[in-house]
C-alpha cells in the first residue's frame, strides 16, 4: 500500500489531517481490535456511527476514547448514535447534537455536529448514520446538508454510514454538493460492508470545496491494520482520509483564521 500522508500543520497554518469513520455496532464484537485499528490509523477526527446508547453509555464511550488516545468530542445517545472523538491537536468550538425527524415505525437518527479548529483553520464537522428507508434517507441528505451549511464555517467535514452506494439517491445528494473523498482520490480498499466479504460502498467521508483531498479509502494494508482486527472489530470496515485545509480561508464576519497557536481553551467545553 501507498504511505499514507501524515498529520502536521503547515509554517502557514494549513492543517493536514487524518479524517476516520466506523459504524462500531454498538461495541458488540472485539473491543480491544477496534482500538488497535483506530490507533493504527492515527487519526485526528473521528466520525462514529452505532455508537453505544444505551446504559452508561457516556461510560463506554469515554472507555473507547482513552483506549485510542483520544477524547470524545460529542454526540452519542444524544444524537441516536453518531459520535464524534478527536486528537487534543483539535480545539473545540462549539458542538450541537440534533435528532431528525422520526418516522413512525422506523428508528429515530440524528446528527452529531460540532466546529473545531486545527492549526490556523476553522471547519464544521457532521457525522451521520442515514436510515435504512430510501425516502426517509433522501431526506435526511437533504437535512444533513442544510445543518452543515448553517455551521457557517469555511470548511465541511461530512462522514458516515450512508446505507446505500454511490448510484443511490442520498448518497448522490451528498457527492452533489461535496466531494465524494473515494471518488477524488482513491487509496486502499473501496468497498466497506460486510466487513468479512465486502461487496458495497455504503460507508463515505464528504468534503466541502476548498479541503484538498490527499487519499481516502479502506485502510486495509495499512501498518498496524490487520484483516483479522478489521473482521473481529466491528460488521463495516472503516474509512480513512487524509485531507489538506488550506489557511487563509475568511471566518464569517470577513475575518481572517487565527494564526498557529493562538488559540485559547474555551471554558465550558466538556470532553467525556
Amino acid at each position: 500500500m501507498d504511505q499514507l500522508p501524515k498529520s502536521r500543520t503547515e509554517p502557514d497554518g494549513s492543517a493536514v489531517i487524518r479524517v476516520l469513520s466506523y459504524n462500531i455496532r454498538s461495541l458488540r464484537d472485539d473491543e480491544e481490535a477496534l482500538a488497535r485499528v483506530i490507533r493504527a490509523c492515527a487519526p485526528d477526527l473521528v466520525f462514529v456511527q452505532e455508537a453505544p446508547r444505551f446504559f452508561r453509555w457516556r461510560k463506554h464511550a469515554a472507555r473507547l476514547a482513552a483506549k485510542c488516545d483520544l477524547v470524545v468530542l460529542g454526540g452519542g445517545a444524544t444524537a441516536a448514535g453518531p459520535l464524534l472523538m478527536c486528537s487534543l491537536r483539535v480545539f473545540v468550538e462549539r458542538t450541537q447534537d440534533v435528532l431528525l425527524p422520526r418516522t413512525p415505525g422506523l428508528h429515530r437518527r440524528g446528527l452529531a455536529t460540532a466546529v473545531v479548529r486545527i492549526g490556523g483553520v476553522r471547519a464544521g464537522l457532521v457525522c451521520a448514520h442515514l436510515s435504512l428507508d430510501r425516502a426517509e434517507r433522501r431526506d435526511q441528505a437533504g437535512l444533513l446538508l442544510e445543518r452543515l451549511a448553517g455551521l457557517d464555517t469555511p470548511y465541511g467535514i461530512v462522514a458516515g454510514d450512508v446505507n446505500e452506494g454511490p448510484d443511490g439517491a442520498a448518497f448522490g445528494a451528498l457527492a452533489g454538493t461535496l466531494q465524494d473523498c473515494w471518488s477524488v482520490a482513491p487509496w486502499g480498499g473501496e468497498r466497506t460492508f460486510p466487513a468479512g466479504a465486502p461487496d458495497r460502498r455504503i460507508d463515505a467521508v464528504f468534503a466541502t470545496g476548498g479541503v484538498e483531498v490527499l487519499a481516502c479509502g479502506v485502510p486495509a494494508g495499512l501498518a498496524g491494520v490487520s484483516a483479522a482486527d478489521l473482521t473481529a472489530a466491528t460488521d463495516h470496515l472503516p474509512v480513512l482520509a487524509t485531507l489538506r485545509l488550506p489557511a487563509g480561508a475568511p471566518l464569517p464576519g470577513g475575518r481572517g483564521p487565527p494564526p498557529p497557536g493562538h488559540e485559547k481553551p474555551r471554558a465550558g467545553v466538556f470532553l467525556v
